[in-house]
């Protein structure tokens, strides 16, 4: 959601200094995405402790927090390919950092037992749905080949015949949804649905603005950087590899069990060469 949309939402709420706060945000957005807390506290004629005060009445944990959904707000024009495309940047070294650093992401999303988490629902639900928008789809077929190896009954949710696998979800099940700014409608809908049907969703988003992050508690956000023109499909790739080797060692015995009837079928069909 938009900084304005934020405002709006708690607009009968604000005082009177945090109604100035956001005339100053709404006039003049690159004041609240480049200037410090001390640079927009002058502007207004307040305090810091009222600038944060004013970052978490409209949901961020801080002023760096909204701080950089305001940056983001800002650069929307420059995250489209279509813009990207024209600044792009053919030198290897930042491309290399934001990789690095988005994996870095990865581990920080699943530490101190998120990952359990995460994963939990995965390895007890009878069936497990996979959404995802576009530019997350390389993160959903990871799991998708890596859980049917190990697990039954997984299945990735295609936009065109949704209405038709989804009637099959039930109470029980998991859904796990992959998407990112800009977030794709079919996702967030199918996972409303299937939420609002009992499944658990796991949701592999970007932050807690994400409009998944409103449907349940078990998400996660990972830092999505751009490769040229596009959103790079690492970070959801590592997440969903590390989902695998987790429900795999959960399963125990019945993943070892369904890869060696794997391997099997694949000797008697001589599948490899």
């Amino acid at each position: 959601m938009s900084i304005p949309n934020l405002i709006a939402a708690v607009n009968e709420r604000l005082t009177p200094t945090e109604r100035r706060i956001a005339e100053a945000v709404l006039a003049d957005p690159t004041l609240l995405a480049f200037g410090t807390v001390s640079d927009l506290a002058d502007r207004v004629g307040t305090s810091r402790p009222s600038i944060v005060r004013f970052a978490t009445k409209l949901g961020f944990r801080g002023y760096s927090d909204l701080q950089e959904q305001a940056r983001d707000g800002v650069s929307d024009q420059l995250s489209r390919p279509t813009e990207r495309i024209r600044q792009q940047d053919t030198s290897l070294e930042p491309t290399r950092v934001a990789l690095e650093e988005s994996i870095g992401s990865v581990f920080e999303a699943v530490g101190q037992n998120r990952l359990a988490a995460l994963a939990g629902p995965i390895v007890h639900a009878p069936s497990v749905w996979i959404i995802t928008g576009e530019t997350s789809r390389a993160g959903a077929y990871a799991l998708l080949s890596g859980l049917t190896m190990i697990r039954p009954q997984v299945r990735l949710v295609e936009e065109h015949s949704s209405g038709r696998d989804l009637s099959s979800a039930k109470k029980g099940d998991a859904a796990v949804v992959f998407d990112f700014s800009r977030y794709r409608r079919h996702s967030i809908t199918a996972a409303q649905t299937l939420a609002d049907l009992g499944l658990q969703i796991v949701a592999i988003t970007d932050g807690p603005l994400s409009p998944l992050a409103s449907i349940t508690d078990t998400w996660c956000q990972l830092k999505v950087p751009a490769v040229g023109p596009f959103d790079s499909s690492v970070p959801a790739v590592a997440l969903a590899e590390l989902l695998v080797s987790h429900v795999a060692s959960a399963l125990k015995e019945q993943a070892r069990i369904r890869l060696d009837r794997t391997e099997a079928i694949w000797k008697a069909t001589g599948t490899f060469l």
